[in-house]
């Protein structure tokens, strides 16, 4: 079993996607627990304002945190062409599959491929390539992330809609092994919404402050809700799911 379990971490770690996952839950529970350590929990729940810049274990943790996110930027210079084979791949969306559910995952291609030209500029700017204004760039990358996410969410709740309608009208006469088939459906849709939910949140608190709760959130809280979409990433891909996750 023991063998079993770490030759399946091994194989995944030697994919690109596998370590992708493994590096961001990292970088996130680095952040949350650096955050936690810093005194970042305000209590009764209150977002945390300005607070003094931590030291000791809490900041090697957040710098620890910083750089594997910059590992993880760089890394997605490579993404395009893969976004673009999925995109291409599924096009307009099959024919059968709900007229609702294509528009949305059109839409959501759309913005993931936007999403990643966008953050090139804003990483090229930061490292002085190229003469842009770079907070510009990284706005407006984060902004298609979290129109992606909004889109993905609305996704999800549009075929948990038509699972609801398919049970309710053949849930009796179908067969145990389709019953089971929409049960893990249901379920997968529902991790996805809350995975997605829990990087919105995030997505906004990045985006200039103004905007609803834009840069209000504590390194915890955001390290805390990272980490809970990672995990969730985590185990949709150990059960043959898929989780995409800036």
């Amino acid at each position: 079993m023991a063998a079993s379990t770490l030759s399946g971490l091994v194989a995944a770690l030697e994919t690109h996607r596998g370590r992708d996952r493994a590096v961001r839950a990292l970088c996130y529970g680095c952040q949350l627990a650096g955050g936690a350590l810093a005194g970042g929990a305000v209590a009764g729940g209150a977002l945390a304002g300005p607070q003094a810049a931590p030291s000791g274990l809490p900041r090697s943790l957040l710098a620890v945190s910083a750089e594997l996110s910059a590992c993880r930027t760089a890394l997605r210079l490579f993404d395009d062409l893969a976004m673009l084979s999925s995109s291409c791949g599924y096009g307009l969306g099959p024919k059968d599959e709900d007229g609702l559910v294509r528009v949305l995952s059109v839409l959501c291609n759309v913005a993931n491929q936007l999403y990643y030209p966008c953050e090139h500029m804003a990483w090229a700017a930061d490292a002085g390539i190229i003469r842009a204004r770079a907070q510009k760039w990284w706005t407006l990358s984060m902004g298609l992330w979290a129109s992606s996410l909004l889109l993905g969410i609305l996704r999800s709740l549009r075929i948990l809609g038509q699972l609801r309608k398919l049970k309710q009208h053949k849930g009796r006469t179908s067969s145990p092994r389709r019953q089971k088939e929409v049960k893990a459906q249901v379920k997968a849709e529902v991790l996805s919404i809350l995975a997605q939910v829990a990087d919105l949140s995030n997505a906004i608190h990045w985006l200039p402050p103004g905007f609803l709760w834009a840069g209000r959130f504590p390194p915890w809280l955001v390290g805390l809700l990272g980490t809970v979409s990672s995990l969730i990433g985590i185990y949709q891909a150990s059960r043959g799911g898929h989780s995409e996750a800036a």
